[in-house]
């Protein structure tokens, strides 16, 4: 809120206001980011030009975006002075414009776009990501058959084309972590969890549940206890064998770093983007992990 945007960009931010996200099954507690929200009658009246002008500077170095919470073209969870996550609202934004501004940058610079729709997102903003030449993305932990009642997770052959393919993001846990279940002992030690021994049985349950596929793949040996590594190496080939149009590999996930870059609902109390990988550059250069996993992809 005292950044430099905040203050270059004063007339079209509601200040005092914070945006953030309602409490959910990810953070019960909500999520408040800190950061004003764009005022949509003033973005209106200036025909949208700080959001332009914001694209345009980005794009000018770089062949790719990625928006975070993308759902926010739509609405975005608007935070009262002094009040905490759970007493927002939302307030919505004129989506067809914000996505043709986009669109439109965006085909200037000859750039993808990649809209995270992930978590409580309608599903007309995948459809629209889609309309305009965009991607979603799918992360292994949420990528699901919604359309049968126990919600298995999908084969690597169902998912989706139109997709930027991950196992995990900044704001889920990494593949090691999940293995081991460093985001229910984060979040329980935070006191971030109502209910951490549910929480554990349902990671386990979950980690099991990824075994399974990966050995129903052919990806993984049937036989004993798959070992950490071993399993970390068949989700990355997993990965590679999806269809979707763009994979985005975690130099997290590769080294197996257990703790995830951002946890969110927090502010102070969690180091949010400051964890250094555990090898250096030159490490990484000859790490023999990294060249078995890029090799699946080709490289």
């Amino acid at each position: 809120a005292d950044g430099a945007d905040a203050w270059a960009l004063a007339d079209v931010l509601a200040s005092g206001v914070s945006v953030g996200a309602p409490p959910d099954n990810f953070t019960p507690r909500g999520q408040d980011w800190g950061l004003p929200p764009w005022r949509p009658d003033r973005l209106a009246a200036t025909g949208y030009a700080a959001l332009r002008d914001m694209l345009r500077a980005v794009l000018a170095h770089a062949d790719g975006l990625r928006i975070d919470h993308v759902a926010g073209l739509w609405r975005l969870w608007w935070i009262p002075p002094g009040d905490g996550p759970d007493r927002g609202t939302y307030v919505h934004y004129d989506a067809d414009t914000m996505l043709a501004v986009l669109a439109l940058e965006a085909h200037r610079a000859h750039a993808t776009v990649v809209g995270e729709d992930l978590g409580t997102v309608e599903p007309e903003v995948t459809a629209a990501l889609a309309d305009n030449g965009m991607l979603g993305c799918a992360v292994s932990w949420f990528t699901r058959d919604l359309t049968t009642p126990d919600e298995p997770l999908l084969a690597s052959a169902k998912w989706p084309v139109r997709a930027a393919a991950s196992i995990s993001t900044h704001d889920l846990p990494t593949a090691a972590g999940f293995l081991r279940g460093e985001h229910v002992r984060a979040r329980a030690e935070l006191g971030l969890l109502d209910d951490p021994v549910a929480e554990q049985a349902n990671a386990d349950k979950e980690r099991d549940e990824w075994v399974a596929l990966l050995r129903s793949e052919g990806l993984l040996a049937t036989a004993g206890e798959p070992d950490e590594s071993a399993i970390i190496v068949a989700m990355h080939r997993f990965l590679a064998a999806t269809p979707s149009q763009l994979k985005l590999i975690s130099p997290y996930d590769v080294v197996g770093e257990t703790r995830q870059p951002n946890l969110p609902g927090t502010v102070d109390e969690y180091p949010n983007w400051r964890l250094p990988l555990p090898v250096t550059m030159d490490e990484l250069r000859t790490d023999a992990r990294i060249a078995e996993i890029t090799s699946a992809f080709g490289g």
